[in-house]
């Protein structure tokens, strides 16, 4: 997603947001009546939940240090029937309302090599984003100064080579359409807690220590029946207040089918509160844009949700994040 202080960007060489749907409006936008709402709630959260401090005042890791050895036995040991699903979308090489900036394919003379461009931060493309991607106030995840994280060479804490050993743990796909038995949420629809937790109770799941909780709204399947629409102005997706329950429940990596954070964000003077409470305050990693429609028919047809998650980003020294193929394995 496109952080409101920080965009990264990648071309890869060689070998390697106001238009609505076409038919169908937005939902009308939930009234801010839970905190946070202002800023002064906004601040007071962030202190309540932030985990800065807590891994050591050098931590490069963040939530991910929840992911243990017990817990990639235990992502192990759910592959029961060899099937495997890709969480990312096919790159969009077309400009759209929710794609100002198309993935770029040119082929190299000869026709066997090729260069790829991507700005892969924004709402189209499939992407996790580093721990020095969201600032606030100046300051990234565990407290360091932005003017000693992020220079024009790259961050020099918190980059997405930090995860260059992968991740494997356990996954768990809360899917919000499904429970309330319609194909998609309306943009502009908020989740809430009760929401994510009458999830566990249908599906017989509940989160915890060190799990990968992916959120699905719907967003392609809406965008697949009705057109691209500008997301960044209008998107289903989790509250502010959330965060909590996230923490409590120690999750290590968060992601949705959009950016995560309802938009509008019903918190007054910050567009990505989730955003910046999750990767600045609780270091929490979070994969944006996941085409979870695969995902959530496998899920279904099996009666299984929760699956052995594997992510491998490209080590970019300093990278804010990259563009990536999260694998779920039943």
């Amino acid at each position: 997603m496109r952080a409101p202080l920080l965009i990264g960007s990648i071309v890869l060489v060689g070998l390697v947001s106001s238009v609505l749907a076409q038919r169908g409006q937005p939902a009308p936008a939930a009234s801010p009546t839970r905190a946070p709402r202002n800023v002064a709630e906004f601040d007071e959260l962030f202190r309540q939940v932030s985990n800065w401090g807590r891994w050591g005042k050098d931590d490069q890791l963040g939530s991910a240090n929840l992911v243990t050895e017990a817990k990639r036995r235990q992502a192990a040991a759910l592959v029961k029937n060899g099937v495997s699903v890709s969480l990312a979308h096919n790159a969009i090489t077309e400009k759209a309302a929710d794609n100002p900036s198309p993935f770029e394919h040119t082929m190299n003379p000869g026709f066997f090599m090729d260069t790829y461009k991507v700005s892969y931060h924004g709402y189209a493309h499939s992407h996790i984003d580093a721990l020095c991607h969201i600032l606030y106030k100046d300051q990234t995840y565990n407290g360091y100064a932005r003017a000693d994280v992020n220079t024009e060479k790259g961050c020099t804490k918190l980059g997405i080579d930090n995860l260059k050993n992968g991740v494997v743990t356990r996954g768990i796909l809360i899917d919000i359409p499904r429970l309330k038995n319609v194909p998609y949420l309306e943009p502009g629809t908020p989740i809430y807690i009760e929401d994510i937790e009458a999830w566990e109770k249908k599906a017989g799941v509940k989160v915890t220590s060190g799990d990968a909780v992916f959120i699905r709204t719907g967003r392609w399947a809406r965008r697949e029946q009705l057109g691209p629409w500008n997301v960044a102005q209008s998107a289903a997706g989790v509250h502010a207040s959330v965060a909590p329950w996230f923490k409590a429940r120690g999750v290590a990596f968060a992601g949705s089918d959009a950016a995560l954070d309802v938009t509008p964000s019903l918190v007054e003077g910050n567009n990505l509160p989730v955003h910046t409470l999750f990767i600045n305050a609780m270091g929490i990693h979070l994969l944006d844009n996941q085409d979870l429609e695969a995902l959530s028919a496998t899920t279904a047809k099996l009666n299984r949700w929760e699956f052995m998650l594997t992510i491998a980003p490209v080590p970019v020294t300093g990278g804010t994040g990259f563009p990536l193929n999260a694998l779920a394995t039943f």
